[in-house]
């Protein structure tokens, strides 16, 4: 449904709708059919979002190939759905229930496109190679803020430092140490620290992401031992034989928790932020902001600034005052200071 825009009405039709298609899914007799033929409506998973066709995970495990109705618009990885089987292996996907979050990335006409629904965390992945780039963490961390979800940070490569590159790096990232975002070091290619991630990971239902080089495919691979076998049978439920890579794909961890696999994020957008999202994310900033002398204080060179005098004292990064600036200027540019 790109581009289709829903009144009020129809939305608030649809989702009375859904509603009692939940309801109904709650109270189904296993072997019924609907008048159109359908089975009894049942929970379900979305494993992994092909546009017109949608695998979803059943109750017991097993990948339905499901068409999607009309009215439902795009559904997510991770999204928890209403379905009814139509056949052996397959069927239609009738409602959605709402989500606790959702992630999104912007389709080519600039449009929020559903990337991974149902999220408790995000581990932004970083490593000494390539370069480490704060502003670039500084972006992850608001737009984690905005969707209101846990945020860790994953220090790979960790073979790669010795102790006084090590001493730089984490130097570094004290800004968001004493934000109370925990710092796992880890070394996919030693194992080193991945136990700590698996137990970060265990019970939630998280992203990885970073950019590219920082080996994130590596954490992955290890993280999920069968993740192999998991796409042989996505690629046979999907009917297509190879399965689509950019495609985000939800898998189970082995102590417990989902991972989401979602190849495109790279780097989160800011394109659905708003001023308020950005003050979320700069949780060392926030509690001065409105205890300047003025309410539009711009905490540049104003007489009694609260923040200023905060950078003074050392209780905010001069660097983290900074990268605010830079992105609250770019949001009110875009028109997005609400």
């Amino acid at each position: 449904m790109a581009g289709r825009r829903l009144t009020q009405q129809q939305q608030g039709r649809i989702q009375r709708l859904q509603d009692r298609r939940r309801t109904r899914s709650d109270q189904a007799v296993p072997g019924e059919e609907d008048e159109a033929g359908l089975g009894p409506e049942q929970a379900g998973l979305a494993i992994t979002n092909h546009g017109a066709t949608v695998i979803v995970e059943d109750g017991e495990g097993r990948l339905q190939r499901c068409s999607v109705r009309q009215n439902l618009g795009r559904l997510a990885c991770g999204d928890q759905v209403i379905w009814q089987a139509s056949g052996p292996g397959g069927g239609v996907v009738t409602a959605v229930v709402e989500r606790r979050s959702l992630l999104t990335r912007p389709d080519f006409q600039g449009q929020p496109r559903p990337v991974a629904a149902n999220l408790d965390a995000v581990a932004v992945v970083l490593a000494p190679e390539p370069n480490l780039s704060e502003d670039l963490i500084d972006r992850y961390l608001v737009a984690i803020a905005a969707i209101g979800v846990q945020g860790v940070l994953v220090l790979n490569k960790r073979d790669l430092l010795d102790e006084a590159a090590l001493a730089t790096l984490l130097d570094r990232l004290e800004p968001y140490r004493r934000m109370d975002y925990p710092l796992l070091l880890v070394s996919s290619r030693t194992a080193h620290g991945l136990e700590d991630l698996r137990a970060w990971l265990r019970g939630r239902t998280s992203l990885l992401a970073g950019q590219s080089g920082v080996g994130k495919s590596s954490l992955i691979k290890a993280l999920l031992p069968d993740r192999d076998i998991r796409i042989q049978a996505l690629s046979a439920a999907t009917g297509h034989g190879a399965h689509t890579t950019s495609a985000s794909t939800l898998y189970h961890l082995p102590g417990g928790g989902d991972l989401i696999d979602t190849p495109g994020v790279r780097s989160f957008e800011l394109g659905e932020i708003r001023l308020r999202d950005l003050d979320r994310g700069f949780a060392d900033i926030a509690p001065y902001l409105g205890r300047c002398r003025f309410s539009d204080c711009r905490h540049l060179r104003e007489p009694d600034c609260a923040v200023q005098v905060a950078v003074k004292r050392g209780e905010i990064a001069l660097r983290r005052l900074d990268s605010y600036q830079q992105l609250r200027a770019a949001l009110e540019t875009a028109g997005k200071s609400g």
